[in-house]
């Protein structure tokens, strides 16, 4: 008799892709709908999967997204039915959500008669938690199941046929760290969401009707923000004094630089400027000419993907990444959740390239590639063990993809050729003069060789003015000599990009949360967007916080504690700690019990100082001083 299996994979369209792989094209597909949910069908076919399984029937259907929630039991679920503080320790259930409740029901029925379940979620922590629901409803229908997992990082046909082939097991130290973020997101939220709610209502007002949630990514987010803005604002400019030297020869002005950049002290550049023009002459001191490269750029990560889809696509983080995810559901390029920037020496990137000479934007450029060009690509110092960098699988013209879809995919198609190929070379003279007491010094670029720039036109060097020709020892008296005057300038304000890099740098999220977290303070209007210099919407959009997001932080900050909720910190601690329960140094119960006691401490402090995060909403919201 044929061994049936049953392949649950996480989003719809995985699944019609994966099945029409593994049968040999649709014609080999019997597709039903299943009763309760328009989007989720079953695919049946045949496929061998080898040993043990040999020849098998397939149902291959999806889940769309966790199936599963949390909450607390229902008498805790009111915002008056228990005082906050008792969310740390209150009991709390986990169920099908009510509108999953067919897809777990389509699982069930469908692994009754099953002799394996193969779960095809995303190879992520998220992935594998919702992979480890699947088991939990496919257990109610046959709890004899065995139980592997699919491990692939796109939807290209050989790779879903390598991971079909080879199997491994579902790994439940990563379901363990997700399943304690989930409960940890669920009483830290609900327990400060509702303290500071009910709290800060009883200023009526603006505040009278509003849900002021907290989330612990979503307030070190907006402290960045805060931080940022009020340095800004803060910001006293500072006059400082700077000397200029200029020497006109073969009809170019050659600007020299001040060593000491410049001074707040207006008498003493005064002195050391009367140095200079009493010795009337510079001296060419040092003189250097010396090839330079500019590196091609490292493979893609999710985060560079972000921060680089905001500066040059124009495009916040969350939609760069719905484009993506969708980009890679199509089975144009890989997994976009990464940490990975090293490809495996395993990987046949000569392959990927071949498929993009037939465009007719990077085509010539990828033949280049072939024909005797190609360069291994720099390897990075992140690996995050599940996925390769973000690279295109397989080829698709312009013409088919929306607008914004082309936008990304070229993005990515040439991020891949150009670290591919070989680093932009040039030469770099560097003049340096001794003039009185002082030094100064000019610099020109020539460049050569534009190899990767000529791919990717997102980094710019460019040659700069040739200098004419000076020699070393050489005296000369300077065209021209100027005092100049500046003051210092504040920072910009946070953009996109920015922000991600500060949330990265602080494990505030993951790369695949950030974006989502960002969009939180937005909605949650703790910060508006505004086009960066006021040019509209093609400039990158910069973060200003609103009077209540100003309020939450500075309330915060104001209670002295020793780790402000509106800092990174406690949240950093959390995310390395569920990297503990990855590589199973940690227990899922003692990082919950944990995390809970040093929030508790910290609840139980704001508790008694309520009042300070009050005076800093009549400070901004009502803006009333104190």
């Amino acid at each position: 008799m044929v061994s049936k299996i049953l392949c649950v994979a996480e989003k719809p369209a995985i699944a019609k892709s994966v099945a029409h792989h593994l049968a040999g094209g649709s014609q080999n597909v019997r597709v039903r709908s299943i009763n309760g949910n328009p989007y989720v069908k079953n695919y049946e076919f045949d496929f061998s999967f080898g040993q043990p399984w040999g020849q098998c029937s397939v149902t291959m259907t999806s889940v769309i997204g966790h199936l599963n929630g949390l909450d607390f039991e229902q008498r805790y679920r009111k915002w008056h039915s228990c005082r906050p503080g008792e969310l740390f320790d209150a009991p709390v259930t986990e169920s099908v959500d009510p509108d999953k409740a067919s897809i777990a029901e389509n699982i069930k029925q469908q692994a009754r008669y099953a002799k394996a379940l193969f779960i095809w979620t995303d190879c992520d922590r998220e992935g594998e938690h919702i992979g480890a629901e699947v088991r939990q409803q496919a257990f109610k229908g046959n709890s004899r199941l065995e139980v592997k997992r699919a491990r692939f990082s796109n939807t290209e046909r050989a790779h879903v046929f390598q991971a079909a082939l080879n199997p491994i097991h579902l790994d439940d130290r990563q379901v363990n760290a997700v399943a304690a973020r989930i409960e940890l997101d669920l009483r830290l939220g609900a327990s400060f969401t509702r303290l500071q709610t009910l709290s800060l209502q009883t200023m009526g007002g603006p505040l009278e009707e509003l849900m002021i949630s907290y989330g612990s990514c979503q307030f070190p987010t907006l402290g960045f923000v805060v931080d940022r803005y009020l340095r800004v604002k803060n910001f006293i400019p500072e006059p400082f004094w700077s000397i200029k030297v200029m020497h006109r020869r073969d009809e170019t002005n050659v600007t020299f630089l001040w060593r000491r950049v410049h001074l707040y002290d207006r008498m003493a550049v005064i002195i050391l400027f009367e140095r200079c023009l009493i010795a009337k002459t510079a001296k060419v001191s040092q003189m250097q000419k010396r090839p330079t490269s500019k590196w091609r750029p490292l493979p893609l990560t999710t985060v560079e993907l972000q921060k680089l889809g905001s500066s040059f696509l124009r495009m916040d983080s969350q939609k760069v990444m719905k484009i993506a995810e969708e980009l890679y559901t199509k089975g144009w390029i890989s997994y976009p959740r990464t940490e990975t920037d090293q490809f495996d020496k395993g990987i046949d990137l000569k392959k990927l390239i071949e498929k993009q000479v037939q465009d007719r934007n990077w085509g010539p450029y990828a033949r280049d590639l072939m024909d005797g060009n190609f360069k291994q690509p720099r390897g990075g110092r992140n690996n995050d063990q599940a996925h390769p960098p973000i690279h295109p699988v397989n080829y698709v013209a312009g013409s088919v993809l929306r607008d914004d879809e082309r936008r990304v995919y070229e993005f990515v198609v040439r991020r891949f050729l150009a670290c591919c190929s070989e680093d932009a070379k040039g030469e770099l003279t560097s003049i340096e003069i001794e003039y009185g007491s002082e030094t100064f010094h000019t610099s020109g670029l020539i460049v050569l060789e534009r190899n990767y720039l000529d791919v990717y036109p997102y980094d710019k060097w460019e040659s700069s003015q040739q200098l004419p020709r000076f020699t070393l020892g050489e005296v000369f008296e300077p065209t021209e000599a100027n005092i100049v005057d500046g003051k210092t300038g504040p920072p910009g304000y946070l953009t996109e990009p920015e922000l991600i890099s500060l949330m990265d740098a602080n494990g505030i999220g993951t790369d695949a949360t950030m974006a989502e977290h960002i969009v939180k303070i937005k909605e949650r209007r703790y910060v508006e967007t505004r086009p960066r210099g006021g040019r509209g919407g093609s400039a990158v959009q910069e973060f200003i916080p609103t009077n209540l997001g100003i309020a939450l932080i500075e309330g915060y900050d104001n209670m002295r504690f020793e780790t402000s909720l509106g800092k990174p910190f406690l949240r950093k601690e959390m995310e390395l700690k569920m990297k503990e329960i990855c590589a199973g140094t940690k227990s899922r119960n003692d990082f919950v019990h944990e995390t809970l006691e040093q929030y508790r401490e910290v609840f139980v402090k704001t508790q008694q100082q309520i009042d300070v995060l009050k005076a800093a909403c009549t400070k901004y919201v009502f803006g009333i001083a104190a």
